[in-house]
């Protein structure tokens, strides 16, 4: 057979851990860290020593040396109980360590892995701008060499950039222009800028909708100098370095996306095992058994489609395609199921003391962040030939 529907005894002993470390000390806090809008320290270093930070970091950079199907259970086990949460784990290990292990120098490797990988460093991910988000090409911020010092000159802003302005922010990965070809198009180039450079303000963002105890932050690099050996792989690959990440992150927010599915439904399906009205249950009634198996239904076909993702890119085969899909289509379940589970809390569902209020407002997210649905449906059309 080529195909295996059933998670390893490995996996399924990671699975049950990263699932009990999220019901016993995530599901306490998260109400409370989403009202407050408060990044917890403590979680993310607790989380570090679960094994959730550097998963596919070889040992040798002190890495936990996970397959990435591993990885992406872990995802979407913390997303079944906080989006927050997961949001800070994905976006460190697919956009801010993933880079630095694939593009990185033997040196850079060795210097800026090992703390990525304990939960006491975070690496952030500098692409989106103020006037460039789908359209990452479009980016304004600079860099100039000067070759007299043999440094870089950065001048910009970044923004909605997860993990880079918190106590425990180590670096960004910055993506600028370095110049211009004949054309007039845009030659872009990944740097490594980190934490406390001169000229690089950090500024948390608060008065979101979603992912409120997630860190975000907006970045701005007034003359930001880093030397020459702090270019992350060549000059001109900028560009492919920002995509080629980002289809490894479509992994991860798809696992985001079936979590908090996944979590709705469980919510749901107990509220409407107690709920009763006319006398029985409500998931007696026709009409919510009919959502519940629904949501149910989507959820299956979003866990073959991510996991079909993942096996491609396990097995070194191109899975691009299928990972634009499961991002796409898992975000939509995901807002779905919280919409759903939403409908029938009833009243309750509007109320911050239910959990399916924060995960509705969570599920937003997920089809915008990392390439918006449209984007996702622009990418897959081009693969299928249109």
């Amino acid at each position: 057979m080529a195909y295996e529907f059933q998670d390893s005894e490995e996996l399924a002993l990671m699975r049950q851990s990263v699932r009990k470390f999220a019901q016993t000390e995530i599901a306490p806090r998260a109400k409370a860290l989403d009202e407050k809008e408060e990044f917890s320290v403590d979680l993310t270093k607790s989380m570090g020593q679960l094994g959730l930070f550097g998963t596919i970091v070889p040992s040798q950079y002190g890495g936990q040396e996970m397959d990435y199907t591993s990885y992406i259970v872990a995802v979407e086990e913390l997303a079944r109980v906080d989006g927050s949460q997961a949001a800070t784990i994905a976006a460190h290990n697919s956009l801010g360590a993933g880079p630095l292990y694939y593009y990185g120098t033997e040196e850079q490797k060795k210097k800026y892995l090992p703390p990525l990988c304990t939960g006491e460093g975070l690496w952030a991910f500098g692409l989106t701008e103020p006037e460039a988000g789908s359209d990452a090409q479009a980016s304004k911020t600079t860099a100039v060499y000067d070759a007299k010092k043999r440094e870089w000159v950065i001048n910009g802003a970044k923004l909605w950039i997860t993990n880079s302005a918190s106590s425990l922010t180590r670096g960004i990965t910055v993506q600028a222009v370095t110049g211009r070809g004949a054309s007039g198009k845009a030659e872009l180039s990944c740097f490594i800028v980190p934490a406390g450079t001169k000229g690089l303000t950090a500024k948390a963002m608060h008065g979101k909708m979603m992912w409120r105890a997630s860190n975000t932050g907006e970045l701005y690099f007034d003359d930001v100098r880093v030397p020459e050996e702090n270019m992350l792989g060549t000059r001109g690959q900028g560009f492919k370095i920002m995509m080629e990440t980002l289809d490894n992150g479509r992994l991860s927010i798809g696992a985001m996306g079936l979590g908090l599915a996944k979590g709705a439904l469980e919510m749901t399906l107990r509220y409407a095992q107690e709920r009763q009205t006319f006398g029985q249950p409500i998931a007696k009634h026709q009409a919510v058994g009919f959502k519940l198996a629904e949501m149910a239904t989507r959820i299956e076909a979003a866990e073959g489609l991510l996991y079909k993702a993942c096996w491609l890119k396990q097995t070194r085969q191109p899975f691009q395609k299928v990972a634009a899909m499961a991002k796409l289509y898992c975000s939509e379940v995901a807002e779905f199921c919280a919409r759903e589970g939403q409908q029938t809390f009833g009243g309750y569902g509007l109320m911050k003391e239910y959990p399916i209020e924060r995960f509705y407002r969570d599920a937003a997210l997920l089809r915008i962040g990392e390439g918006t649905s449209e984007i996702q449906r622009l990418v897959i059309s081009r693969y299928i030939g249109c």
